[in-house]
């Protein structure tokens, strides 16, 4: 809901409307005419006027995680298989235990975000991994050397 609507419901139901009358009035749902009175009375207009703080996801891979993906997926891929396949990179990370479980979609953002597409070459990536190379990679956002599981 808009400065504007908030400002506008305020004043309606200043002069006496109910919720869903200003609700209608201002083109908003009752629910949040609802929250901005709720917020004026609690805290005054500042409060009401303003946005209320928002719930943000965790990341479900730290970067120490998605280094040791990347990593795994540098090498090669498993015995008897060509290349590497988004399935196959869910199945080897929750096997070596980077990430107890994870979605096929958490595995492939880190990968995007670097542009990395093990499944379109057999060997694509630099065969040695060392603490160069991921600081370029990572462009300063991961400092430590490469965890022990991600062999």
């Amino acid at each position: 809901m808009l400065v504007a609507r908030r400002i506008q419901a305020l004043r309606l139901l200043d002069k006496g409307w109910t919720i869903t009358q200003a609700a209608e009035a201002t083109g908003t749902y009752r629910r949040e005419v609802r929250r901005v009175a709720n917020r004026f009375l609690e805290g005054g207009v500042e409060h009401a006027l303003s946005e209320e703080p928002r719930r943000r996801r965790s990341k479900l891979l730290d970067s120490a995680q998605a280094a040791a993906l990347i990593a795994m997926v540098c090498g090669p891929p498993p015995e008897g298989r060509a290349r590497w396949t988004i399935a196959l990179i869910v199945d080897e990370v929750e096997r070596r235990i980077i990430v107890r479980s994870v979605s096929r979609e958490t595995i492939r953002r880190p990968l995007a975000d670097q542009d990395i597409k093990p499944w379109r070459e057999r060997m694509w990536c630099v065969p040695k991994i060392d603490e160069p190379f991921v600081e370029r990679k990572f462009r300063g956002q991961w400092r430590a050397s490469l965890p022990s599981y991600a062999a």
